[in-house]
């Protein structure tokens, strides 16, 4: 059966996309901790980040710090956190989250975002990329990898 990132990244499920390349993408959560909480996600679902073979894992964190970076700049906080814990989707994933204050990485203070908040974030956070010279990366579409 496949997991809920599997049918976002074929189409079977909606996502807004921030990123995509041959080894991973990464869209927002709908039940972001602040605006701009993406989650960085391997292509291949390894049920734990420490079954990814190592350079996927290393893919996965150079991506994440571009997409940190970006949420630095897009959304003007003082630095972007990450969290690997992994027990809500059997599914390898990052989250790559704008911090404001340290209760922004706590998971359990995750809240569900309006559909148009989470259009106004990551459009804030694709600008941010493609400013950034990450063009290649950034979806044409945010809702869809082709």
């Amino acid at each position: 059966m496949a997991t809920v990132f599997e049918n976002i990244i074929s189409g079977v499920w909606a996502g807004r996309f921030v990123w995509t390349d041959d080894e991973c993408v990464a869209f927002a959560t709908i039940e972001p901790t602040s605006p701009g909480h993406v989650l960085v996600v391997p292509r291949t679902p390894y049920e734990k980040w420490t079954d990814a073979p190592s350079n996927v894992a290393t893919h996965l964190m150079k991506v994440a710090r571009i997409i940190g970076i970006a949420q630095e700049k897009a959304f003007g906080v003082p630095r972007a956190g990450l969290v690997i814990a992994g027990f809500e989707v059997p599914h390898t994933h990052l989250h790559v989250i704008p911090l404001r204050t340290e209760a922004d990485v706590l998971l359990s203070n995750a809240v569900k975002a309006t559909d148009e908040e989470l259009d106004q974030a990551m459009t804030k956070l694709r600008d941010a990329l493609l400013s950034q010279g990450h063009g290649s990366h950034v979806p044409e579409s945010m809702t869809s990898l082709g």
